[in-house]
């Protein structure tokens, strides 16, 4: 990168070594909603050299409570291309890999297999969730996994640990079931909150692609929980 001004204060802060570091390193991010959009510019603006970023969606009303690209001049646009000039505004000389589509079965696979420094998993929806951290793993790959901030609104409340050591969170005694009958047991850094959740903030909803239940959530919350995975990342990547 020819002009780091930019990126002074994060020198400041880590030293030139890490910077390169990060600078060097590749990182994918599974999911660019209330949590992986969060995740993918708190890490271009940390100086990640290279990012892939993945999601199929389009913009709706209904993410501007939480999502970092939903505002009113970008509803109905795509979450990758609409995150994309995003991140290029930020750093011009970001290599960015932009794949718009859900990820499932063999094509989730093929992207893995690239290799990358870090995966970030910051998908909804369960099935593609587990075979993400399923072959990540099976790859040998370093990854946190955001579990879920809906229905929640206690910041203070938010924890980084490994899977097999999380608990009262619905999502992950899910994911722990399933990734226990497939051989895992640990080995995964989530992002969770073992905040009790509000029992009323879960609707069923019909007819939407990839979702049975649409649930409450506060502005804060999800982002938060893309800060956490953004900085487990990088304090791994640099080793801080």
């Amino acid at each position: 990168m020819e002009n780091t001004v930019w990126l002074e204060r994060t020198e400041l802060l880590l030293g030139n070594e890490r910077v390169e570091k990060l600078k060097n390193s590749h990182v994918l991010v599974v999911g660019l909603g209330g949590v992986g959009a969060y995740v993918a510019e708190q890490l271009c603006r940390a100086g990640i050299g290279q990012l892939t970023i993945v999601d199929g969606d389009v913009i709706t009303e209904s993410n501007r409570n939480r999502q970092l690209p939903a505002l009113q001049s970008t509803t109905g646009m795509r979450k990758a291309e609409t995150m994309a000039k995003r991140l290029l505004d930020i750093n011009k000389d970001l290599k960015l890999n932009v794949i718009d589509e859900y990820l499932r079965d063999d094509r989730m696979i093929e992207v893995i297999k690239l290799g990358y420094d870090y995966i970030v998993d910051a998908i909804d929806t369960l099935s593609p969730k587990v075979f993400l951290i399923y072959h990540s793993i099976k790859n040998k790959q370093r990854i946190v996994s955001s579990m879920g901030a809906g229905a929640k609104v206690d910041p203070s409340q938010i924890q980084v640990t490994d899977i097999s050591k999380s608990y009262n969170c619905k999502l992950a005694r899910i994911l722990r079931k399933k990734l226990h009958r497939l051989g895992i047991r640990d080995g995964v850094k989530v992002v969770f909150s073992p905040e009790t959740t509000f029992e009323d903030a879960f609707v069923l909803v019909e007819n939407e692609q990839n979702k049975k239940t649409t649930v409450g959530t506060i502005s804060y919350m999800p982002p938060l929980f893309g800060c956490f995975c953004a900085s487990v990342v990088i304090r791994d990547i640099v080793n801080v």
